[in-house]
């Protein structure tokens, strides 16, 4: 049975909504509206979202919670890809219930980044107590992300963090058309042990954000949802 089409709308036409335009038609993702970057034309309403069933949000961190209020406000679920906007969450929250309208909120929405946080953090429980072994985590991105450190580079400071039971430093390298790229180094004094994740395609993060899109699409409570949750849901 062919599966059916989600109608979804795009915000953002800068890289990645270049990225998930190219590829939505693959996955079963019919493209309904468009709004471009970094001001939106046409104008962000829910008329203007020609009834799709999920927005994705890749935009500007100034931008981003706005577009997001304004599709919860016309009942259509979001995946958020933007990040930098994190002091706003509480009021995302806030959104979710009160419109009662689902999102799913993603750093990085490449499949193996979730694994390699898995493994990231497994690691670190391990060493928690070798005393011997410093922890760092480098992330590097093209010249024109805005954010630093990354969305990932938390998550993943994050994990490693709450497992060593002691703060991990961030080092932030923004050069060229780097799609993305994550490491974490456990250093000792003679050995070292160094896990990394790296896109070497954008196209691994609108394929996952149409995982999540499609996902989302599917009755969901309001909630806000992150991608190990779709991840888990799937059987991942």
């Amino acid at each position: 049975m062919t599966a059916a089409n989600v109608r979804i709308a795009l915000i953002g036409m800068g890289r990645m909504g270049l990225a998930l335009d190219a590829l939505a038609a693959t996955r079963h993702c019919e493209v309904v509206a468009r709004f471009g970057a970094p001001l939106l034309e046409p104008a962000l309403t829910g008329a203007s979202l020609s009834g799709a069933q999920v927005a994705l949000e890749f935009t500007a961190p100034s931008a981003a919670m706005d577009n997001v209020l304004t599709c919860l406000r016309a009942r259509c679920p979001v995946v958020v890809g933007t990040t930098g906007w994190g002091e706003r969450f509480a009021e995302l929250r806030r959104a979710v219930d009160q419109y009662q309208c689902p999102v799913v909120v993603a750093p990085n929405f490449a499949l193996g980044v979730q694994v390699f946080l898995a493994v990231a953090a497994d690691t670190a429980r391990r060493l928690r107590h070798l005393d011997a072994f410093d922890a760092h985590i480098v992330e590097m991105h093209h010249a024109g992300k805005q954010d630093a450190p990354s969305g990932t580079g938390l998550a993943v400071r994050d994990r490693v963090s709450r497992e060593l039971s002691r703060d991990v430093p961030i080092t932030s390298v923004r050069t060229g058309s780097v799609p993305g790229t994550h490491e974490v180094v456990f250093d000792a004094p003679f050995e070292q042990i160094r896990i990394a994740h790296e896109a070497r395609d954008r196209r691994v993060f609108a394929d996952g954000a149409l995982v999540a899109a499609r996902w989302l699409a599917n009755n969901r409570r309001a909630a806000v949802y992150s991608m190990q949750d779709v991840l888990a849901d799937l059987g991942q």
